[in-house]
């Protein structure tokens, strides 16, 4: 076999197992979430699976206890107008905001958590509305503003 040949096989084989590597990386860490509405919508079908549910948390329904490390708390819908809602999540909200209770068990709770933020659960949906959360994650707020005297 000529020696162009060997190369150009073997510069072949290195940039397709490149491109295979970045492949499988790309689809193991690209994970996107569901609105409460959307998970509302198709409760039936997600029931028993891992998901990611992107929502707002309901003031007054935090509950934290640090000695078991289990925080429970209710996500919703953030209302219309506030970001940039979907057809599915106007329609949904008009109506009656879809709700889930989030019970996390074995985790501190996370530093900017508080009512009103925008979360993102990631966790297993059973069949009485519950996500039992892996993990939550807390948003940023889009704006910083000055603490008022």
């Amino acid at each position: 076999m000529p020696r162009k040949l060997r190369f150009v096989i073997g510069v072949s084989l290195v940039v397709a197992a490149i491109a295979y590597l970045i492949i499988t990386a790309v689809r193991n860490t690209a994970e996107y979430y569901l609105t409460v509405s959307e998970v509302k919508a198709r409760q039936a079908e997600l029931s028993g699976q891992m998901l990611r549910v992107a929502g707002r948390v309901v003031p007054g329904t935090i509950q934290w206890d640090p000695s078991s490390l289990t925080l429970k708390f209710a996500i919703t819908e953030p209302p219309p107008g506030d970001g940039q809602p979907s057809v599915t999540t106007v329609a949904a909200t008009a109506l009656t905001p879809a709700r889930f209770n989030v019970m996390s068990r074995g985790q501190p709770k996370p530093d900017m958590f508080a009512p009103g933020r925008d979360v993102i659960v990631e966790g297993l949906l059973t069949g009485d509305s519950t996500l039992q959360a892996r993990q939550v994650l807390t948003s940023c707020p889009s704006k910083y503003s000055p603490k008022q005297n």
